[in-house]
């Protein structure tokens, strides 16, 4: 018997689809309806109280419950909107001047993380993209090699996006630091279904959101920076929340909270930290231990099965270097993944990459073999 398949009414949208794209969007939490009609009568009958009662705190209080699940300690983690803001402000604490201007990344790394560090090069920094030959994989002794005393910065990706390589972390974090540099992991896809320690492993930032495996909806990004390191960080892109003394208004620089609040700016997206903090509380109920193992059984299964059908699977065999989404590679995969959209089948499609599906703690086996079974469907009436 699978327990965890004791969770799947919380989950209203699994009762009429087969739901297979966690990876992108997580189901929504049947008690997120609550939460955000909490919000709602907390504006109506609190109003600007609001801010002293909770929603002022919320962007670590929210923040802990992700600590919860990735390894960080209290206050270590704040919310912000998306990845996209937490790169920015954790650049904007170095000087890409210097002589030790070097940004290293896997050339595929999510493209909005190289976006911003192609942006950088106009303030001088130099980055310098480690290529993979497969498409799938990065060959961990090429990105280490590619660390030197010119490196500032590394971006990894804990799981890579398009292929679900698990990437060693903890072997690159050793090398950034022996090198002296530092490193921001992306644990985008990770986090929620590949357990993961940051304190144990010693990243020095580490970012994400909601919308994937926590199942905790969009709008909800979050920031771990290390603690030691705070003192030393003062991050260009800021606003008045990362204020030692925000109330007082005071005009000039700015004079950095002492705790993780120095990593805000303006005022948090209230409405989407209510919607998030269901998802979080059910992941850490559940326990990523316990969700990566029905995620390696589920995962090889469903390689099983697209192979039986004559599928290219484009993700790695090994289960310890493999996330919770397989790849599958088919003639016209971005048709085929949109009809599967029709039939309430949800999936999705990435270029160079495929189709790819990602069952989660509340996915039953015979959903694996229906997903399968469908694709294999569709090929043929588009073949007709």
């Amino acid at each position: 018997m699978d327990e965890l398949l004791e969770w799947r009414k919380e989950f209203p949208i699994l009762a009429k689809t087969v739901y297979m794209i966690s990876h992108s969007l997580g189901a929504m939490p049947r008690r997120t309806r609550e939460r955000l009609a909490e919000y709602a009568e907390v504006w109506a009958t609190r109003g600007i109280r609001a801010w002293e009662e909770g929603w002022w705190e919320m962007p670590v209080a929210v923040g802990d419950l992700i600590g919860k699940i990735i390894g960080a300690g209290p206050g270590e983690v704040v919310m912000q909107q998306n990845v996209s803001i937490c790169q920015a402000i954790v650049t904007s604490c170095l000087d890409w001047t210097a002589k030790r201007n070097q940004i290293v990344s896997e050339a595929l790394n999510f493209p909005s993380n190289l976006y911003i560090y192609h942006g950088l090069e106009r303030l001088g920094a130099r980055l310098v993209t480690v290529p993979s030959d497969d498409g799938i994989t990065v060959p961990l002794e090429r990105m280490l090699a590619a660390i030197d005393e010119q490196t500032l910065l590394v971006s990894v990706s804990h799981v890579l996006y398009r292929s679900s390589y698990v990437q060693d972390l903890e072997a690159i974090t050793r090398r950034v630091h022996e090198a002296g540099a530092m490193v921001i992991a992306d644990i985008y896809q990770s986090a929620g279904s590949v357990p993961l320690d940051v304190r144990k492993i010693g990243v020095d930032f580490a970012t994400g959101g909601s919308v994937k495996w926590l199942c905790g909806g969009p709008g909800a990004g979050y920031l771990y920076v290390r603690r030691d390191l705070w003192a030393g960080l003062e991050p260009r892109m800021t606003g008045w929340m990362a204020h030692r003394a925000p109330f007082e208004f005071e005009s000039g620089p700015i004079d950095y909270a002492g705790n993780a609040f120095r990593f805000l700016n303006g005022r948090p997206n209230v409405p989407a930290l209510y919607a998030a903090r269901s998802g979080y509380e059910i992941i850490h109920q559940v326990g990523v231990e316990n969700i990566r193992a029905k995620s390696v059984r589920q995962t090889e299964r469903l390689i099983a099965l697209a192979e039986e059908a004559g599928f290219a699977v484009r993700c790695p065999r090994d289960p310890a270097r493999r996330g919770g989404t397989v790849t599958v590679e088919v003639p016209n995969g971005k048709q085929v993944a949109q009809e599967l959209l029709r039939r309430d089948f949800l999936v999705d499609y990435r270029p160079a990459a495929g189709i790819r599906i990602a069952p989660h703690f509340y996915t039953t086996d015979e959903e694996l073999e229906l997903t399968i079974r469908e694709i294999r469907r569709i090929m043929e009436k588009l073949r007709k």
